[in-house]
């Protein structure tokens, strides 16, 4: 590969010799052939966007049940690569080994001649991509990228050997990042079975409402419409808490938000503590994490719903496990979003859905036993984010020729 560049172009910063900007649009197809609820078997191939996971090509594939076929999806195939469309899911890009249908959230991209399927895959991840997408995203809620957006986005171009090269390189270093994730991911369902062997025939007896902590706003939505407008966000303050700090069903903070204090002090009553619980309740419906200790003052916005729970009743750790994988519990929550325009729960919902309460010394040796399971899980994080670190800087080498 020659070292000697070329201009430009149009594309965000000089290309070797052979190599060229183009719009994703000239070298792959953007088509979203739908497919009707009357038209599936409620076995279809199925992905949403949490099926897919971040920083990786792993698939969790599952099947359209019949309870879930209530709208249209689209089509793909084999060939595609699959976009998540919304914010925060920009990077949730996956390459597919067989076809099937997708959430509407995820844009089918069928790559042309020119341009190697896997090479596609690895550009659509990277940090520039990423930051390009969102910003030409738009929406009030939820800001999406439109497929006439997407289909001017930037790619760079080598001739199809180097792509293959390239691919080859990267899905090395993805290869290692998987490992780690799949051997997360064993844990995590670990404790699932861990928890449904021990509780999953224990009865429904109470309501998330009864097992809340005593007082007012022991149950809270963050602000809506004219409370908190986006101009009054902030570079520093007090954080703000939405959909990315729960989507990995574990806190983190993602991208930091903040309010000014002056403003806190008309939102106090959306304050969030450590130990509450936190559940989505739009878009990826049903994500939950605990809120752990340390995180400074923070609100939460209407996309989530806090609990204050009353830890001599339950602890935080088990309601959020309920949440997750307590078959009635899930069974209640899918129902009350079927039929919905939009997937949303809302917090009369999450205060009517029945809970377990077994001992609080059954639930201690639980929480113990998810706890030694962590300690396992944040080695492996570790070790995947190291991994995650050399990909990125792989790639950001890979696309400019210099690999």
């Amino acid at each position: 590969m020659s070292a000697r560049k070329a201009a430009s172009g149009d594309g965000p910063y000089p290309l070797p010799e052979g190599w060229k900007w183009v719009k994703l649009g000239e070298v792959a197809d953007i088509i979203r052939k739908s497919l009707k609820p009357e038209n599936m078997n409620g076995e279809e191939p199925y992905l949403g966007l949490d099926c897919i996971a971040p920083g990786g090509r792993i698939i969790r594939w599952t099947t359209t049940s019949v309870e879930e076929v209530i709208s249209n999806k689209f089509t793909f195939t084999s060939n595609h690569v699959l976009m998540g469309k919304l914010r925060p899911y920009l990077g949730k890009i996956a390459a597919p080994d067989r076809g099937g249908v997708c959430s509407t959230d995820i844009i089918p991209l069928l790559p042309g001649a020119e341009l190697e399927k896997v090479y596609l895959l690895h550009w659509l991840r990277t940090d520039v991509m990423v930051r390009e997408a969102n910003k030409v995203a738009s929406g009030a809620n939820l800001p999406r990228i439109s497929p006439k957006a997407i289909a001017a986005l930037d790619v760079p171009l080598p001739p199809l050997p180097e792509q293959r090269r390239i691919a080859e390189i990267l899905d090395g270093v993805s290869t290692a990042i998987e490992a780690a994730t799949l051997s997360i991911d064993s844990l995590a369902d670990l404790a699932s079975r861990e928890y449904n062997i021990r509780f999953g025939q224990d009865p429904m007896v109470s309501f998330v409402e009864d097992i809340s902590e005593e007082g007012k706003n022991r149950i809270r939505t963050g602000p809506f419409g004219s409370q908190l407008k986006k101009e009054e966000y902030s570079h520093s303050g007090i954080s703000v808490l939405g959909l990315d700090n729960v989507v990995g069903n574990e806190f983190s903070w993602g991208k930091r938000r903040y309010i000014p204090e002056e403003k806190y002090e008309s939102l106090k009553r959306y304050t969030v503590r450590p130990g509450d619980v936190l559940i989505s309740i739009m878009a990826t419906t049903g994500r939950c994490v605990v809120v752990p200790e340390g995180i400074p003052t923070s609100i939460n916005t209407k996309h989530i719903c806090a609990i204050t729970v009353d830890q001599e009743k339950v602890i935080p750790e088990f309601l959020r496990a309920t949440f997750l994988w307590n078959p009635s519990a899930r069974s209640y929550l899918n129902r009350q979003t079927k039929g919905a325009i939009m997937s949303g729960l809302n917090m009369s919902i999450v205060k009517n859905m029945p809970v377990p309460v077994p001992s609080i010394g059954r639930q201690e040796e639980f929480v113990k036993f998810c706890r030694r399971i962590d300690i396992v899980a944040g080695y492996l994080k570790s070790r995947s984010s190291f991994l995650g670190e050399l990909l990125n800087s792989l790639q950001s080498r890979a696309f400019r020729g210099e690999l």
